[in-house]
């Protein structure tokens, strides 16, 4: 297992990503709009997803600021099976907040947890 992204929401995605960019450094390594679930996600980080952690801002349409502490979305993990993933954090007593199934307005595999804390964790089955 690793991390692979945690996420942000922002309420410009324009001047978001210039900061990431230009204020530290990152690439912008993918973007893509989502016109079913109203929402654009920009990954951005210092190398190859494949190999290296990301950054996911997450901008929802028509929605243009957040309180500090709503903002803050998830940590992704990568793992073999979302399901069977899912299976073993029932067993363990980990609180289940969205099954297993496909994600939002895409196809990608994905299920959340919760952490002790009440931070939210995403796992999902993601090849490279």
């Amino acid at each position: 297992m690793r991390i692979l992204h945690t996420m942000l929401r922002v309420g410009d995605l324009d001047k978001s990503i210039a900061f990431y960019t230009e204020v530290l450094g990152m690439c912008l390594l993918r973007q893509k709009d989502y016109p079913k679930g109203e929402f654009t996600l920009a990954f951005l980080g210092y190398g190859n997803e494949a190999e290296n952690t990301a950054i996911e801002l997450t901008y929802n349409w028509g929605k243009s600021d957040y309180q500090i502490g709503t903002g803050f979305g998830h940590i992704a993990i990568n793992v073999a099976d979302v399901s069977q993933a899912v299976e073993v954090a029932k067993q363990l007593g980990v609180e289940v907040i969205r099954d297993a199934g496909p994600m939002n307005a895409g196809e990608t595999m994905v299920a959340f947890l919760k952490d002790p804390d009440g931070y939210e964790i995403e796992l999902l089955s993601k090849k490279f």
